[in-house]
């Protein structure tokens, strides 16, 4: 390791893994100095492990081929698993929405990630998400569902209304997820875009 301080006091090295740190979502220059120096701390019983356990997850990690998850292996859990197989499909943005849906345990089927959003302003159109790979999917897996489970982002409903649009004809249930008042929420706290959307999506009682 290379002794020469950096200009704060720090070894080169440590120094680089502190920029490399600092590149993660949620850490700072300052968070990303205090997560290197515990580690460097705590280098035996937990820098090591954590070096040995990233180099294994570089070596292995790969997407799913069939919807875009983080896996192991080509084929991820979820679409290894027959049981997942009943005829739904839920859209997501990306890896970090279908965790949070798995987290939530109320899906039983499969997902697809699109990897992104329409965007025109940074310039990323439908051939850049994974939008022709699910309508291959709805054949093959003999969909009758597609759940669009995207952010209420202008971006996010612009690409529900397209995929909405190129299902047209599939024979394929469209729906998505509801928006209003969560469970515990109170209208005093709710922002006005909340609101207008509980609204909307009012139903019987």
């Amino acid at each position: 390791m290379s002794r020469t301080p950096s200009h704060d006091g720090a070894p080169r090295d440590i120094e680089a893994l502190i920029e490399m740190m600092a590149r993660l979502p949620g850490l700072g220059p300052r968070s990303a100095r205090r997560a290197v120096l515990h580690l460097v701390k705590k280098r035996g019983t937990l820098m090591a492990p954590l070096a040995e356990t990233m180099g294994r997850v570089a070596d292995t990690a790969r997407a799913c081929f069939n919807c875009g998850n983080v896996s192991t292996s080509d084929l991820c859990p979820i679409c290894a698993d027959e049981g997942r197989a009943n005829g739904q499909i839920c859209v997501v943005e990306d890896v970090a929405d279908l965790w949070a849906m798995e987290r939530g345990g109320a899906f039983a089927g499969r997902y697809h990630v699109l990897g992104g959003t329409l965007s025109a302003l940074d310039d990323v159109g439908p051939e850049d998400l994974h939008i022709p790979r699910l309508v291959d999917r709805i054949t093959t897996e003999r969909v009758r569902e597609v759940i669009l489970a995207l952010n209420a982002t202008v971006e996010g409903q612009t690409t529900a209304h397209y995929i909405a649009e190129t299902l047209e004809g599939t024979g394929v249930a469209v729906t998505s997820l509801a928006q209003g008042v969560p469970i515990g929420g109170e209208l005093d706290y709710l922002d006005d875009g909340t609101i207008s959307a509980a609204l909307k999506a009012r139903k019987a009682l």
